[in-house]
């Protein structure tokens, strides 16, 4: 068995769900980490009495000590399992989705958070649906069928059924795809995830672009529709290509950044530091 790679992630904002984790929450108390202090007639707790900040106070105002309460957070993966994730070049793109989710589920039941993952096609794939556990077994195991899964159909229509199903407390939502989607299908699905902690994957092949020549024939694979077509290609119909992908990628920046956090790139390869820096914001 492979050595598991370790995600370290932040959540945007304070966690409140009750559950005592890793996180800073949003109510207070009389342990955890220290946050400010407050007046006595506000929070009457005689054993937080800061004696320091209450000869500071010109007033002879009594201050307590109120200390940040730490809370779990659930963490998901959100798959698109459509046919164009079937797509392999420099990599496989379903092993750098399995290993990300792998990572993802040994990192957050280690905390003490819970991880569940939602695989979908045209519907939500109940074969590969893992609900929130802190079993790490169990997210491993989902994260090697994930590997083993077949991506299929033309549309990821199903994600907007796993966004219905984890509505509720706020989570942290690893949305992951090569998101060639229509744009009004993607501000569709952002819009019903808004009320989480949204980090957009992208999945991106180098070979989409090493491969396109400046001039020649050139067979193009549609993996949705499994039409194929023979394209002569030529310097400025590669320049418009180009050009296209850079502007779908632009698109997706923006409306992720609508929504909270920037889209994470990963090409050919899945860097853990490179996504836990992404994740803690630095």
């Amino acid at each position: 068995m492979a050595e598991l790679l370790d995600i370290a992630y932040r959540p945007r904002g304070r966690v409140s769900n009750g559950s005592v984790g890793a996180h800073g929450g949003v109510d207070v108390g009389g342990i955890g980490v220290f946050r400010d202090h407050a007046r006595f007639i506000q929070y009457p707790d005689a054993r937080r009495i800061d004696i320091r900040a209450t000869m500071r106070d010109p007033t002879g105002e009594t201050h307590v000590r109120r200390f940040e309460q730490r809370n779990s957070i659930d963490v998901y993966a959100l798959v698109d399992l459509s046919a164009s994730m079937g797509f392999q070049g420099a990599a496989r793109r379903l092993d750098l989705v399995a290993d990300l989710c792998a990572a993802l589920g040994y990192s957050a039941t280690r905390i003490g958070d819970r991880f569940g993952l939602l695989a979908c096609d045209a519907m939500l794939r109940n074969d590969l649906l893992l609900p929130a556990t802190r079993a790490r077994g169990a997210a491993r195991g989902a994260a090697e069928r994930l590997r083993a899964a077949t991506p299929r159909g033309a549309s990821a229509q199903g994600l907007t059924e796993a966004a219905g199903s984890i509505a509720g407390r706020r989570k942290l939502v690893l949305l992951i795809s090569d998101f060639r989607w229509p744009a009004r299908f993607a501000a569709h699905l952002f819009g019903l995830l808004a009320q989480h902690d949204l980090a957009p994957i992208l999945l991106v092949d180098s070979a989409e672009e090493r491969d396109l020549p400046h001039f020649g024939l050139v067979e193009l694979d549609d993996l949705e529709s499994g039409a194929r077509r023979l394209v002569l290609m030529r310097p400025a119909l590669r320049r418009r290509w180009l050009a296209r992908e850079a502007e779908r990628r632009d698109a997706l920046r923006r409306l992720a950044l609508s929504n909270g956090r920037p889209p994470f790139v990963i090409r050919d390869a899945f860097d853990a530091d490179a996504l836990s820096r992404h994740l803690l914001g630095l």
